[in-house]
């Protein structure tokens, strides 16, 4: 156990407790001063390559403690249904499922954003940006590592972390035939938003349709759900995107695959809206600190996370006519990018 980081702690805790089908691994170790760091990953269901897949991750940034906690929580209700909800071992014969719930165990441990080389693991990958239009520092830099979006030096090797995460995500959901990996964060605005690609360029996404067809399931799935679903590049595009550069990666790929790597932005100015006073603490713009609200996060996205379990699992709206493509690749760049094809 190490002290002062009780979400590994607490994961370590649910590792153990998981039924025998749960297959864990330790990704790799990060060294810090005279400690080593695990980072953990979790797989259930098939181990066929090509069967869909869907992906949690979390904890990437060291601040934003509640993506852990939510990715642990639901791992802790999937351990339980799987030993007495018969629902959840058809949905396993059919899918992967894998967690990495803790990114970033040294910034967790720092309360930093980055990583212990003061690495923003988010700027890291090999991308740049096309145009960088606002928020200069925040679309990451290579000034110093003492300023917070830090990319690394130019030319380094990706950092330990962020590299576990790429290797991990091509042996388990490159070869799946259709994958979402869903990301969680904090730290932005006043509503939940799910973001899809790209944060490089403002540039249409090449799988809008499917995108959209998704959307449009969860829509009329749980019409009062609470999610903006958008481009990242509606709000601001950044260097060093890790789902950008494995997105790009997939798609020189050969087959007919579709990989949808997706980010859940928990709207924490709505926590520091509801009770200004977490200004004041070095978490508060990231994390619920009142117990209700606490709880609420830890719940309110159980549905999601069950949505696309399903969604992955049917397939439909990832298998689009040409006809019907076209048609929802139109609806997209009306609503996203507000012009015609």
């Amino acid at each position: 156990m190490i002290p002062g980081l009780p979400e590994l702690a607490e994961l370590e805790k649910v590792l153990k407790g998981l039924p025998a089908s749960a297959r864990v691994e330790t990704l790799t170790h990060v060294e810090y001063k005279d400690q080593r760091f695990p980072i953990h990953a979790i797989s259930f269901g098939s181990t066929v390559p090509n069967v869909p897949t869907i992906g949690y991750f979390a904890g990437v940034h060291g601040l934003e403690r509640i993506g852990t906690r939510v990715a642990i929580s639901y791992l802790k209700t999937l351990s339980h249904l799987i030993r007495w909800d018969p629902s959840m071992a058809y949905f396993l014969s059919q899918v992967r499922m894998v967690f990495v719930p803790l990114i970033n165990p040294v910034g967790m441990y720092l309360q930093s954003r980055s990583n212990g080389n003061g690495v923003d693991l988010m700027r890291n990958a090999p991308v740049e940006a096309d145009k960088v239009s606002r928020f200069f520092l925040v679309a990451g830099h290579r000034i110093s590592a003492r300023l917070p979006w830090y990319r690394g030096p130019l030319g380094a090797p990706m950092e330990v972390e962020a590299k576990a995460v790429c290797d991990f995500v091509r042996r388990e959901i490159y070869p799946s035939s259709v994958s979402i990996a869903l990301d969680i964060h904090s730290g932005y605005g006043t509503k939940d938003r799910i973001w899809f690609p790209f944060a490089r360029t403002t540039k249409p996404f090449p799988n809008l349709a499917e995108v959209y067809a998704l959307k449009d399931l969860l829509d009329i799935t749980y019409p009062n759900h609470v999610y903006e679903v958008e481009p990242q590049s509606l709000q601001y595009t950044t260097h060093g995107d890790l789902w950008d550069y494995l997105y790009d990666e997939h798609q020189k790929l050969e087959g007919n695959r579709l990989f949808l790597p997706l980010a859940l932005e928990l709207g924490s100015w709505m926590w520091v809206k509801k009770n200004p006073r977490q200004l004041f603490s070095l978490l508060g713009a990231f994390n619920p600190l009142l117990p209700h609200r606490y709880k609420r996060a830890l719940r309110r996205h159980l549905t999601l996370f069950d949505f696309l379990l399903r969604s992955v699992c049917a397939g439909g709206w990832a298998r689009l006519e040409p006809e019907k493509k076209q048609q929802l690749e139109q609806d997209a760049l009306n609503l996203w990018y507000g012009k015609a094809a």
